[in-house]
């Protein structure tokens, strides 16, 4: 198979477009033939080398934790999916990456929406579990006023939609340029400046931004991230790990038009270092995502 992968630690231009072994589905998990893979954090952050993970991956490696496409393979165990449903999901986290590639091995997965783009299916999976996952464990109630920090990124635009949906009242801070992208999603947008009081505070920018959002929250109990490591030391909750379920519990609200995964732009797999290079230069409107030939 053709796969984007680096060799070396570097910047955007390391990728290239080569020859990979085709992967096989372990226990509990399938192989998708990929029609979109997703840009992600960790993608950038790996490749770049400035990754906590980064010293332990083996290279060539290739980088991708979200893909969509159709089954052509099935593991052992896996019952009620067969070859040729079209799904979107997760890939094993333990092995950091491999979906930008013609042929991706899924852990968890949900059935695309028929609604839903290729692409935006691409992109959606690890938005669509963080973006839960965090919200469930900020126990949230109707009428809660939520601040929500880099809300017109992947996660934060996602996580920005289902608050709404739970009948919070959003706050999002992000770029003076993203104000409208912000205000379509359903929050109040604050430009960069965290200012007032809020109920909860979900972080996904990281940026040292929590001293201030615990501030505003009045306790670091009330405060959660996804993105900033020194969180244990400031007592707030860092949220990451293994999913643990499909990431498509919100995948019904997806075909019903509720919630969009707002998709920046897509790249095509024969120019690897577009996207990564957007992802470096360009402020955050939703997710980039691979387009991936056949």
């Amino acid at each position: 198979m053709l796969a984007v992968q680096f060799a070396q630690f570097g910047p955007p231009e390391v990728l290239r477009l080569a020859e990979a072994p085709d992967p096989h589905p372990g226990p509990g998990e399938v192989r998708v033939r990929v029609r979109a893979a997703g840009v992600s954090p960790v993608d950038v952050a790996l490749r770049a080398g400035t990754s906590p993970s980064a010293a332990r991956l083996p290279r060539p490696h290739i980088p991708g934790v979200d893909a969509a496409g159709v089954i052509d393979e099935v593991g052992p165990g896996v019952t009620g999916w067969a070859p040729g449903d079209e799904v979107f999901g997760i890939v094993p986290l333990a092995t950091l990456g491999g979906a930008t590639a013609q042929l991706a091995v899924l852990r968890h997965w949900a059935r695309r929406p028929a609604q839903l783009p290729w692409a935006e299916a691409g992109a959606a999976g690890t938005s669509l579990e963080t973006a839960t996952r965090a919200l469930d464990r900020l126990a949230l109630e109707p009428g809660m006023r939520l601040l929500v920090t880099g809300a017109a990124g992947g996660v934060g635009s996602v996580a920005v939609q289902l608050a709404v949906l739970r009948g919070v009242r959003v706050y999002g801070t992000g770029s003076a340029d993203a104000a409208d992208f912000v205000a379509a999603l359903g929050a109040e947008p604050l430009g960069r400046e965290i200012a007032g009081r809020f109920d909860r505070a979900l972080d996904t920018a990281g940026g040292g931004l929590l001293p201030a959002l615990i501030e505003a929250t009045g306790d670091a109990a009330r405060v959660l991230t996804i993105a900033d490591f020194a969180a244990p030391g400031l007592g707030v909750a860092l949220s990451t790990g293994e999913p643990a379920g499909e990431p498509g519990g919100h995948h019904g609200l997806a075909e019903a038009g509720r919630i969009r995964v707002p998709l920046q732009a897509t790249y095509p797999m024969s120019d690897p270092p577009a996207a990564h290079r957007a992802f470096e230069t360009t402020s955050r409107r939703g997710k980039l995502a691979y387009e991936i030939d056949a």
